[in-house]
């Protein structure tokens, strides 16, 4: 059975963390993705972005998520899912996601499917703060009862 690591978290991210959890000889693939701020959203300078979580909601969201990428793809995969929760500054590192598995399709497949379903069903919502000193909640996913 492969292993699961999902965080909501308010300090760094670390890729090498992500690594070194993903270190297992059987495994022949490791896809990583990393979301990082970007300086410009619609053409306005962005000096950083918050980002705020419904904590216990957003880390059960991740797991499932997990759970689900190693029922599609093979019950051996590893995976490590991270969210940061905070503010960062242009070039921070927001989210972390990397797949171990034996063969490289399914770990491009899964790493795809983790970030696409983060962005769609995660409750995490983000704050551009702008060079001009203006800020804007971009719209994100709705909590539902």
């Amino acid at each position: 059975m492969g292993r699961i690591h999902v965080a909501v978290r308010e300090t760094p991210l670390s890729c090498d963390a992500a690594l070194a959890f993903l270190d297992d000889p059987s495994h022949g693939a490791v896809c990583t993705f990393v979301g990082r701020v970007r300086n410009t959203n619609q053409d306005k300078p962005v000096d950083g972005v918050s980002y705020d979580a419904f904590d216990a909601l957003a880390t059960h969201t991740l797991r499932t998520i997990a759970e689900e990428i190693q029922s599609r793809w093979g019950e051996d995969l590893d995976v490590w899912l991270e969210h940061f929760r905070g503010h960062l500054p242009v070039g921070g590192v927001s989210v972390v996601v990397a797949v171990a598995s034996g063969h490289r399709a399914e770990s491009f497949a899964a790493c795809r499917h983790a970030i696409e379903e983060i962005k769609r069903r995660a409750p995490v919502w983000k704050e551009e703060h702008y060079a001009d000193g203006d800020s804007t909640w971009i719209e994100g996913r709705a909590l539902r009862s």
